[in-house]
């Protein structure tokens, strides 16, 4: 059996894995962002396994000590959240292309088709990620979990309750639960029927927000050379556009503010 000491040694590479891979994903969601493009990934967590958790699956899955590494998948964990139920697929396309590159697919499991008997949801990837880490190099394995934010809450609340009942929790609750998911799964269906609506509203959200950001900077301008009555001119316009909501405005207070900016004649 394995000392603490052991233990910290032993997962430092998985320690390292989760913190790369929650870097490499959450800067992909960023990218979409940078473009002003609708991302299909909504947010990225990731843990690892707590030793005791580890011996608790050892023992329940009758795995040896110096089996752990090459026979417990889930170890390190990363989980992607999406919106929509087709972002999901999006998500598992984006990481078969790295396939081979950063990191190997060893094989999926799609519990959205073909659901739990719970009424659990996910999709799940197993993957063998290449570490450099203080105790050298190792090819560690990873599990990769993309769900809706449904899916996600659902989850959540089965677990609490899976761990308040020990693993056995009564039927009625069971059943209770089964109800829920697939109240969850009509609702990602529903959501997935509006991806256009909520798409456009969500790209219409962040050009005005960058529209904002871009002529905060101009007014800041405008009071570093000392023009502070103009910059409150146009702050009180601003102001009144946000009320409004109104894209095309905020695009006519940009060029009027930027005329005045370079000189130009207003």
């Amino acid at each position: 059996m394995k000392d603490i000491r052991e233990w910290d040694t032993f997962l430092i590479p998985y320690e390292q894995a989760v913190e790369e891979l929650k870097v490499k994903f959450k800067h992909l969601r960023r990218g979409y962002d940078d473009l002003g493009e609708y991302s299909p990934i909504e947010f990225v967590v990731g843990r690892v396994k707590k030793v005791s958790s580890i011996l608790s699956k050892t023992r329940r899955l009758g795995i040896e000590y110096e089996e752990i590494a090459e026979k417990m998948e889930d170890i390190a964990g990363i989980r992607i959240m999406c919106q929509l139920l087709g972002d999901i697929y999006h998500v598992v396309e984006l990481l078969r292309e790295r396939d081979g590159k950063d990191f190997t697919i060893l094989y999926e499991k799609d519990y959205i088709r073909d659901k739990k008997e719970s009424g659990y949801r996910s999709y799940h990837l197993v993957i063998s990620y290449p570490v450099y880490s203080a105790v050298g190099y190792r090819e560690i394995l990873a599990e990769i979990q993309i769900r809706t934010l449904a899916m996600n809450f659902w989850a959540i609340i089965e677990h609490s309750l899976n761990y308040k009942y020990q693993n056995q929790v009564p039927l009625s609750v069971r059943k209770r639960l089964q109800s829920a998911a697939a109240s969850v799964w009509a609702l990602d269906l529903e959501m997935q029927q509006l991806k256009e609506e909520i798409k456009s509203a969500q790209k219409l959200f962040k050009q005005n927000a960058m529209a904002v950001h871009n002529i905060n900077a101009q007014l800041q301008l405008l009071s570093a050379v000392g023009d502070y009555d103009l910059a409150a001119h146009f702050q009180s316009r601003l102001d009144a556009i946000l009320d409004l909501s109104s894209t095309e405005r905020l695009e006519e207070l940009y060029e009027q503010i930027n005329s005045c900016l370079s000189g130009e004649p207003r």
